[in-house]
């Protein structure tokens, strides 16, 4: 066995029934029980092509899938190594997984996640024997939701199983001005799988650990700004930010009608390609999205090509260069890829915080608003974003033993959609696409790049998050997509390349992120357990 394996401080039977090596043996509950064989069936790095072609070719079923997912999950996820990574499981999952192989043995296969397990945020809302929380116990004893989100009935329609919820930073890391990426009041501090003393980034964090930790093949994040793409940087991911608009926010706990958007999170460009297809459409009840179904492409994978970069101009970003001398080691060198691949680089200037405090203007407003009118939908005891902070106080032990909720408090101090401060600073954001398409358009540039962020720092629940870098806000303002790939590593810890693009650019965005990925095939999965990356 494998030294880093020996490590976990796990017996070789609960490495079995993970999935780690090959085997029958399943993890269930407390004990090891036997299951049908699923010959071949590895979980670490698998893919969905992978997957599809054993379930087709009949080594493994859907119920195999969901058993031996389950087992990883309880084996490194609440023991082990403890991530956190998963807030629950369904349990409702392998009652699916038996309806979708009797599906396929009858000749009916949906789609390329037809008996996939997917694991989705727990903000997003499903109609079954799962809560909807946004990590806080606030909505624990709430009703659950009367149906599932929008994407979550897409999901279902494609053939994917549910399997779970992953933690997050409470409320999508819209809580406090000094939170901990990761931590919540109901799932506790997910950790980052390549070095469990380091955050996991946020607030998808749980999504982000659990794709890299291969807890489930593929993972459903959600963004306002960062959220998707900086726990796809800090885990070793793709991560994928749509166009807004591209895929819909209805049944999803907000925070901006101008700026959410959920997206794909996997370990490989062509998986994150198929999970968009089948997350993009339109949706009557979230008019953002009524361009979505002539603006979506059927398969996405079709852009996937390893000299996606040929012939490409590429505008990389000045001012995330020279921020961090370690980030810059391994950025450089991927610039270089770029154009061995046959890019041309084009240095620009993008002057991002221009809008920043409009960019947090128009987020207080909206969280309110928004989240105002999801309380009302959803029922239970807290009605509104007033109630959400007098609960809050009630259990300050249990959701405030570390940080505490000052952009609630700025947040209910504002006023309606109306007022003219708000107005104002949505204006300004626009600016922030005007930017972005300009610069496009000048340099005849068909996407911008630069570092996605800088290396996972430390866990602190004292001085709360420190990152230093990230080219999230562009994108995420002017509800541009962004695309983040794996680009190599700061003493161990991931780092990604970005590319960002006009709207509607998806499958522009894949084809130049596939084209990197198959140059450097930079990620490695993490090896459990490391508590500490670089000399501090």
């Amino acid at each position: 066995m494998p030294r880093e394996e020996n490590a976990l401080s796990l017996d070789r039977r609960t490495f079995l029934a993970a999935g780690l090596v090959t085997g029958s043996a399943v993890l269930m509950g407390g004990g090891l029980k036997t299951a049908p064989m699923a010959k071949g069936l590895v979980l670490e790095e698998a893919t969905l092509e992978g997957l599809q072609a054993g379930l087709a070719a009949g080594r493994w079923t859907a119920v195999n899938l969901v058993r031996r997912y389950q087992a990883r999950i309880r084996a490194l996820d609440q023991h082990g190594p403890k991530l956190k990574a998963v807030i629950e499981l369904n349990p409702e999952a392998l009652g699916r997984a038996r309806v979708l192989d009797a599906e396929r043995k009858a000749g009916k296969v949906r789609g390329p996640l037809h008996g996939i397990p997917v694991l989705i945020k727990d903000n997003i809302d499903t109609a079954d024997g799962m809560k909807t929380t946004a990590g806080s116990l606030a909505l624990a004893e709430a009703p659950a939701p009367k149906e599932d989100a929008f994407i979550v009935k897409q999901l279902r329609e494609a053939g994917a199983i549910i399997l779970g919820k992953t933690n997050l930073s409470e409320w999508a890391n819209f809580r406090s001005t000094r939170s901990s990426s990761g931590w919540s009041g109901r799932g506790g501090q997910t950790r980052n799988p390549y070095a469990l003393d380091r955050s996991p980034s946020g607030s998808s964090s749980g999504s982000g650990a659990a794709v890299a930790a291969n807890l489930c093949a593929v993972a459903v994040g959600t963004e306002t700004d960062g959220s998707i793409v900086s726990p796809a940087n800090a885990n070793g991911l793709v991560g994928l930010k749509p166009t807004v608009g591209l895929v819909s926010r209805s049944g999803i706990i907000p925070i901006s009608h101008t700026q959410d958007t959920a997206g794909p999170m996997a370990r490989t460009v062509r998986d994150a390609a198929v999970l968009l297809g089948v997350l993009a459409g339109s949706d009557p009840k979230d008019a953002a999205s009524r361009e979505a179904d002539t603006r979506r492409e059927a398969d996405y994978t079709r852009f996937l090509a390893k000299d996606g970069l040929k012939g490409a101009r590429l505008g990389v970003v000045k001012h995330l260069l020279g921020v961090h001398a370690h980030v810059d080691a391994v950025i450089q060198p991927a610039l270089e890829i770029l154009k061995t691949q046959g890019a041309t680089l084009v240095e620009v200037e993008l002057k991002s915080a221009a809008y920043d405090d409009a960019e947090f203007e128009v987020l207080l407003y909206e969280f309110k608003a928004d989240l105002n009118a999801y309380f009302a939908g959803r029922g239970g005891a807290v009605k509104d974003l007033a109630g959400l902070m007098a609960f809050n106080e009630s259990r300050r032990t249990d959701e405030m033993p570390f940080f505490g909720q000052e952009l609630l408090k700025q947040a209910q101090a504002k006023g309606p959609l109306t007022d003219p401060a708000y107005l104002k600073a949505l204006e300004l954001c626009a600016q922030a696409r005007r930017d972005i398409l300009g610069l496009l358009e000048k340099h005849q540039l068909q996407a911008l790049v630069g570092p996605t962020g800088g290396p996972a720092w430390l866990v602190d629940h004292v001085n709360g998050d420190s990152s230093s870098l990230s080219f999230s806000s562009p994108a995420a303002v002017a509800g541009c997509p962004h695309i983040t790939v794996p680009a190599g590593f700061v003493f161990g810890l991931p780092v990604g390349l970005s590319f960002v693009g006009g709207p509607w650019q998806e499958g522009l965005l894949l084809k130049l992120a596939y084209g990197f990925e198959q140059a450097t095939l930079a990620r490695r999965a993490p090896h459990f357990p490391v508590t500490a990356a670089a000399p501090r």
